[in-house]
């Protein structure tokens, strides 16, 4: 009898089970995550689900539709920052889970805002997939601007079905 791994275990697909663990792996601490995904669960909840969330969070165009949202990291020069990838559309917009502390200038006080990056999708020249050569497991979404701004995506949950639906709407932005 060949040995094989199965495809499935206890009816949950092997990709998703490995893109949790991936995910859960990139924040600092376990515990830490499970806060912020119970934070990120109740701010959903609270907001009225995704969509909710969404159109709070980020200007929304008229006949504007969210089509898929991704559990992720963004890159930062600070490192990895866990949050939403809002894919709709007219844009890509990605939110912290967690509000970042900044030191306000003038009067020294603590300010928390979400880390918020929202890109037009007429403005992206290109969206790449890579991984990591040392841990293939390790994907990355590369999305480059027109003006060469480059945004790295990494610790999806579902890799493929998130940039599947971001060519998807790439494509459409585009024939438009």
């Amino acid at each position: 009898m060949k040995n094989s791994i199965p495809d499935q275990v206890i009816g949950v697909p092997i990709s998703f089970a490995r893109g949790v663990c991936e995910h859960v792996k990139l924040g600092p601490k376990i515990s830490e995550t499970v806060k912020g995904k119970l934070r990120l669960g109740a701010r959903i909840v609270q907001g009225g689900g995704v969509e909710g969330v969404f159109r709070h969070l980020f200007s929304v165009e008229e006949g504007e539709k969210l089509l898929k949202v991704s559990q992720c990291y963004l890159y930062t020069t600070a490192g990895p920052i866990a949050g939403l990838l809002f894919i709709s559309t007219e844009k890509i917009a990605f939110c912290s889970e967690r509000s970042l502390r900044f030191s306000c200038s003038s009067s020294g006080e603590i300010v928390r805002v979400p880390y918020k990056v929202s890109i037009p999708l007429r403005k992206i020249k290109r969206a790449t997939q890579s991984e990591n050569t040392k841990n293939p497991k390790e994907k990355y979404v590369e999305i480059v601007t027109k003006d060469n701004f480059d945004f790295w995506f990494m610790g999806f949950v579902n890799y493929h079905k998130a940039f599947k639906h971001l060519q998807l709407a790439i494509s459409q932005s585009s024939t438009r």
